[in-house]
């Protein structure tokens, strides 16, 4: 059993449940560095952190450190892209290539933007073998996306673009805006709300970022393969087995790379973003909100009701288990994986832990950021923290 940490920050007296299993991660539940942060109309209520930046337990997780959120980056891409859409500058139903001419290359030229945001447009990976590091390059990944045949009829079914939304939605922003994602995001979102989140950056940060730490079973227990499907041969796979195989191979993420100057340079949007568990709070309570915070808009009301009704529902293709996606957000799965008690949640999990939750229905924005990663399904500490906040309620 691991030691108590040193927990830091605020927490209103109604909500002290969270603090106490906020504490009980780390004692009980593996945490190394975290943070947690709750809002409830737009009144930040808990902003709490505590542990290390390092598995050497040697950095001290401060109040403004920042952490790799992973796809948390997937629903600041398609806020971006939304943003474009209430402006009437991009059209759901439009084609794709009338914004990206080159894509319409291999038969993808009437692909709507929509099923780029709801993960059905069949691009989860690329076929061609892209060189080492391709994800962190951007027009490689753009130039092979837009040469890429999709793996399924676009709309026939759904799977997880696991690295390869930010690319696609991220380079009709860039088209469109002129912009690069990261740039669009942090004039037109990060900085207007005063949230600590960027999408590549420079050596400024790197002091207060926290490092990374591979997932490691619980002691005494032998997990089974998080994803069984990278264990087979590729040769002897073809269809949908073979995208979901190259769906987390071409191109690859994570690994080692995810501490170097490299990968937080690079505009890798539906996997390498940095934030912070309060400024995640801060954007999903403001959805939560009818669109807004402290009179800074982030969507209209009306943008974020036809971006969470549900778009694809169901068996997931490349992730092999059921999935609901609205337009970038996760939807709330009641009997599989809840994000709260309340329909019409929704949000993103980011890898080992990581989420993100708007809760409508009670004005909630709620936020768990870690370096230790966990379990990739279900992971028991979000789980308690969540359980608390709506057990305090």
């Amino acid at each position: 059993m691991a030691a108590t940490a040193e927990v830091h920050g605020d927490c209103d007296e109604r909500l002290a449940a969270v603090r106490e299993v906020f504490v009980e991660n780390f004692r009980e539940r593996g945490d190394i560095g975290a943070a947690v942060a709750v809002t409830i109309d737009g009144e930040p209520l808990v902003d709490l952190w505590g542990g290390y930046l390092d598995a050497a337990r040697t950095r001290p997780w401060q109040r403004d450190s920042i952490v790799n959120v992973w796809s948390l980056g997937k629903a600041m891409t398609a806020l971006c892209t939304l943003r474009l859409v209430e402006q009437g500058r991009v059209d759901l139903d439009a084609p794709v290539a009338d914004y990206w001419p080159d894509f319409a290359a291999g038969g993808k030229q009437a692909l709507p933007l929509h099923m780029l945001l709801s993960h059905r447009a069949g691009l989860p990976a690329v076929g061609r073998p892209l060189p080492a590091g391709a994800s962190l390059e951007w027009e490689t990944m753009t130039r092979a996306l837009a040469e890429q045949e999709p793996w399924w009829e676009p709309g026939t079914r759904h799977g997880y673009h696991v690295n390869t939304y930010g690319h696609l939605a991220g380079e009709v922003v860039r088209r469109v805006t002129g912009r690069s994602l990261g740039a669009y995001f942090q004039d037109e979102i990060a900085r207007p709300l005063g949230i600590d989140c960027y999408i590549g950056f420079g050596p400024e940060h790197d002091d207060r970022v926290a490092e990374w730490v591979a997932y490691v079973p619980p002691e005494g227990q032998q997990d089974p393969p998080r994803r069984p499907w990278l264990e087979q041969d590729p040769a002897d796979l073809e269809g949908i087995e073979l995208a979901r195989y190259m769906a987390y191979r071409n191109p690859a993420s994570g690994g080692p790379g995810v501490n170097t100057r490299a990968w937080r340079a690079a505009e890798f949007p539906s996997t390498n973003p940095h934030s912070n568990a309060r400024s995640m709070a801060r954007i999903f309570g403001a959805l939560a909100s009818g669109g807004a915070v402290d009179g800074v808009r982030v969507l209209e009301a009306a943008t974020i009701e036809r971006a969470t009704r549900i778009e694809a529902d169901g068996e997931d293709a490349v992730l092999g288990r059921p999935t609901r996606f609205g337009l970038g957000f996760q939807l709330t799965m009641p009997d599989i994986r809840p994000m709260g008690p309340n329909p019409g949640a929704f949000g993103h999990y980011g890898a080992g832990g990581i989420v993100a939750i708007s809760d409508p229905r009670e004005r909630i924005g709620f936020a768990f950021v870690c370096n230790q990663a966990g379990r990739a399904w279900r992971d028991p500490r979000n789980i308690a923290l969540i359980d608390a906040l709506y057990g305090a309620l």
